[in-house]
């Protein structure tokens, strides 16, 4: 008996591959695990054709004499994040998962609204959660929370550290009045 998995396009998340650096090839693997769009840096490219990735977009071609077969070029008028996100949304993508080397996501407040985004870095994982949020977490896990606004959480103390640490197996829930809270779990 199989079992057979239909992934419609766009359901899964895009992947934006911005800085490689020393991201974790394992959790790279993880990440194209359904094949997801790949769009990449131009900075990027060669890294990823040595991989033996298929690269669906390059973003900012400038630099690259040969891009593989099919390989759509998206030209961005500013930041490359941004056109990135503009192209995604403007083809109804619902999320997209970038791996950079900096979890910059309040930069990103403009788009919370029409695209999830969730940031990998090497240490990290951040992302925007709305008032209401609840994830599951064996204890020790450890959040790093930047606190521009008051918030209460379930089943989570602060550190001398400043990090949020999970008390015990088990579900920690986010209140709060703002309109999102970007947090990050440590990988």
């Amino acid at each position: 008996m199989s079992s057979h998995h239909i992934v419609r396009e766009k359901q899964e998340p895009a992947l934006y591959i911005h800085e490689l650096g020393a991201f974790n090839e394992e959790y790279l693997g993880q990440l194209l695990e359904w094949s997801p769009t790949l769009i990449v840096n131009s900075t990027e490219y060669e890294k990823a054709i040595s991989l033996g990735l298929k690269v669906d977009a390059v973003v900012n071609s400038s630099g690259i004499l040969e891009v593989q077969e099919n390989t759509k070029i998206i030209e961005p008028k500013a930041e490359a994040l941004d056109a990135v996100l503009d192209f995604l949304i403007a083809a109804k993508y619902q999320a997209v998962n970038v791996i950079d080397t900096k979890a910059k996501l309040r930069e990103l407040g403009s788009y919370i609204d029409e695209i999830n985004i969730v940031i990998f870095t090497e240490t990290e994982k951040a992302y925007a959660i709305k008032s209401g949020f609840k994830v599951w977490k064996p204890k020790g896990s450890v959040f790093k929370i930047e606190v521009i606004s008051y918030f209460e959480a379930t089943n989570l103390r602060q550190e001398e550290s400043g990090d949020f640490v999970v008390d015990t197996d088990g579900f920690v829930e986010f209140s709060f009045t703002t309109e999102y809270l970007f947090i990050s779990e440590v990988l």
